[in-house]
């Protein structure tokens, strides 16, 4: 409950709140399109008082060098672009899914099998979604 407490105080502390046209999402959606992500989708969860980010961005990959290759390009666009590093990033020992965290957008590159496990478009249901194929 600790660790949520300061991921929550986290969010609050941070920079000024994003919107959907900010210049990172646009950059983090562009980098996954670049390494053919799928099914990418961004979950505005700025009117969720218990979400830790105010976006996240999901996508899909077929196979874990791509999720690699995705993850690795989001990040590097986004510290080209924006001049930022993520705050926090995890899952490139299995590469089953990558997650990497930019404090107010939180990117979520996963195998499609991972995906559907754990559902997380449901889990926040609340969330205003916006699809970005194609």
């Amino acid at each position: 409950m600790e660790q949520l407490a300061l991921l929550t105080n986290r969010k609050k502390k941070s920079a000024a709140r994003l919107t959907k046209n900010s210049k990172i999402i646009k950059t983090i959606i562009a980098a996954i399109q670049e390494k053919k992500g799928e099914h990418i989708v961004s979950l505005d969860l700025r009117k969720i008082n218990e979400a830790v980010a105010d976006f996240f961005i999901i996508c899909e990959a077929g196979s874990q060098p791509q999720v690699r290759a995705i993850a690795d390009n989001v990040e590097h666009r986004v510290k080209e672009k924006c001049d930022e590093d993520p705050y926090h990033h995890e899952g490139y020992q299995n590469l089953q899914w990558v997650l990497s965290d930019y404090v107010n957008v939180v990117v979520h590159v996963m195998l499609s099998e991972t995906r559907k496990f754990y559902r997380l478009e449901e889990m926040w249901s609340d969330a205003a979604t916006d699809n970005h194929n194609g």
